[in-house]
């Protein structure tokens, strides 16, 4: 089955998925039975390309980072103009990965909304629209019969949503704890070792784990985010930031982590919630002080964890990257792929 795409914003992810789809386009086939090609990208700065038969893979990959670097492309423009290739492209799967307001979710929440109300299938690793609208969105889709997929949004390619809600289907989660940013926590094991929080930032900041404000990491609104969209997937509840107490790193001092450690504890930003036999929902984002016996507090640099509260196999934890752009590349292809898996027939051994 051949699937068309179209991008909407070409930064470090989007190029990281047509990069996976260059190096490995011709395995897919093979493997899962499908073809996938490129036929419309549409960026802010870089402009926009469409070409049905499909983009030049390569040449998407060596892309100029340059204002209108699109227009070179037969038929390109310098001028993005992501309404127009969301609505009237020949996709049959928009790929949203712009940068976006965490507050408002835009502009990424109104291209998720043009794409299903346009009838293409819809795969995003944007944050904001799925914490503030995942219910409104997913009702979108349902009523077309389309997929709305985020694997991205919480871990990256680390594959926590699909792990509760394929491999874990037989059991009840009644919670969630976990460290769900990296960077905070690279920071933290730097503390630990006699770094400063600003060296330790600056550190982060120089290895790509930290943007260049990294106020979203330590602050703990970046695990909030993450909080709301877990809160949707594995307790099928929408709860509103402002109902969450937040807290990030910043009220800790570099004698508490230091002292902690000495004393065979440490200090890990934790996203955790739960969900009561009638409904309610409770959330937290906050730095907790872990005995070195918890399983998180084992959790180095930028890796991501989650423990998950199952009532048949107990704790389950997943853990891997929580970051990267290849990483969540990855993420956006492990959804396309699990759109083709949702269309075909069971597969039964003989």
């Amino acid at each position: 089955m051949h699937y068309r795409l179209a991008l909407i914003g070409f930064g470090g992810v989007a190029r990281a998925l047509v990069e996976i789809l260059r190096n490995k386009g011709n395995e897919l086939p093979q493997k899962d039975g499908l073809e996938l090609s490129v036929v419309a990208v549409s960026d802010l700065r870089l402009g926009m390309a469409e070409d049905p038969d499909g983009l030049d893979l390569a040449a998407l990959v060596d892309l100029p980072n340059e204002p209108g670097a699109l227009a070179a492309f037969s038929g390109g423009r310098a001028e993005p103009d992501n309404e127009a290739v969301i609505k009237r492209s020949t996709a049959d799967i928009v790929v949203e990965a712009t940068f976006t307001n965490p507050e408002t979710g835009e502009p990424a929440l109104s291209h998720c909304r043009w794409a299903l109300e346009s009838g293409k299938h819809l795969v995003t690793s944007n944050k904001g629209p799925v914490a503030l609208a995942a219910a409104e969105l997913t009702k979108k889709a349902e009523a077309k019969g389309l997929a709305f997929s985020y694997e991205g949004t919480v871990m990256s390619g680390t594959p926590v949503i699909r792990t509760a809600e394929q491999c874990l289907a037989g059991c009840h989660i009644a919670g969630f704890r976990g460290i769900l940013n990296g960077t905070a926590n690279f920071v933290l094991g730097q503390v630990e070792t006699g770094m400063s929080f600003d060296d330790a930032i600056a550190l982060a900041q120089s290895r790509g784990y930290a943007e260049a404000d990294p106020t979203a990491d330590i602050g703990g609104s970046d695990v909030l985010m993450k909080v709301l969209i877990l809160a949707r997937a594995l307790f099928d509840q929408a709860v509103e930031a402002s109902a969450v107490p937040c807290q990030g790193i910043t009220g800790l001092s570099e004698a508490e982590v230091r002292a902690a450690k000495a004393e065979g504890h440490r200090w890990k930003l934790l996203g955790q919630g739960s969900v009561a036999p009638d409904g309610h929902v409770a959330l937290e984002v906050a730095p907790i002080m872990l005995p070195d016996s918890d399983p998180l507090a084992s959790i180095e640099g930028p890796t991501n964890a989650l423990t998950l509260d199952t009532d048949l196999l107990g704790p389950v934890t997943v853990s891997g990257p929580g970051a990267g752009r290849i990483e969540t590349g990855f993420a956006l292809l492990a959804d396309i792929l699990a759109i083709h898996a949702q269309s075909q027939p069971p597969r039964y051994r003989q």
